[in-house]
């Protein structure tokens, strides 16, 4: 784990709690292939609607271990007994709406995968071209822009398959997050880190 008692600069947006920080410093914004941690995340950003990625982040594990590891063979069998022992789970937010959503989020990527299709490549294909980007990223820019044309193009093809809890904000936060956009402001250390990781990435096909 980095430490997070160190000079560099960061965004700023984690605050002072450690965990957060690391997480910053981590894994924000580094890319991923991987289609059961790119799955995870877009449940999680789902779940995060209308609350702090914080108190996500303080969750995460209680949600691995009654998501069933947000492995989606799993999680497509779940039926309503799961649903109700999920509403009673104090570790995770409550909210049947969203649990549902999981649900059936597992479900529609396993029907893709039925008709030939790679989650993992179909996530990255909405990668925004460099023209869709500004020259410098700063703070203010991050906040004023909490969707982006990209996130809205991958909002709605995620809804043309049946997925839920997956608008253009969420969408986005999702981009952020997985390493499909760098919004690690100029100053940020991890900014030329994470771009020299997606300099290296291979893009899934």
């Amino acid at each position: 784990m980095a430490g997070v008692e160190d000079a560099r600069t960061r965004c700023g947006w984690h605050g002072a709690d450690a965990a957060y920080t690391c997480y910053h410093d981590e894994e924000w914004g580094r890319p991923d292939a991987d289609e059961t941690r790119l799955f995870e995340k877009l449940c999680l950003e789902g779940f995060q609607a209308g609350l702090s990625w914080s108190t996500i982040l303080r969750k995460r594990e209680a949600f691995r271990a009654g998501f069933a590891g947000f492995d989606p063979e799993r999680l497509a069998r779940f039926g309503e007994a799961d649903v109700e022992r999920l509403l009673a789970d104090p570790g995770i937010v409550r909210h049947r709406g969203k649990i549902e959503s999981a649900i059936n989020n597992a479900r529609c990527l396993l029907a893709m995968r039925e008709r030939g299709e790679s989650f993992a490549a179909f996530l990255w294909s909405f990668e925004p071209p460099p023209g869709e980007r500004p020259d410098r990223i700063d703070a203010a820019w991050v906040r004023a822009n909490p969707e982006t044309p990209a996130s809205k193009r991958l909002s709605k093809a995620l809804k043309a398959r049946g997925f839920t809890f997956v608008g253009p904000t969420t969408a986005h936060a999702f981009m952020q997050s997985k390493g499909l956009v760098n919004d690690h402001v100029d100053e940020c250390f991890c900014r030329a880190e994470c771009e020299r990781d997606r300099e290296a990435f291979v893009r899934p096909t």
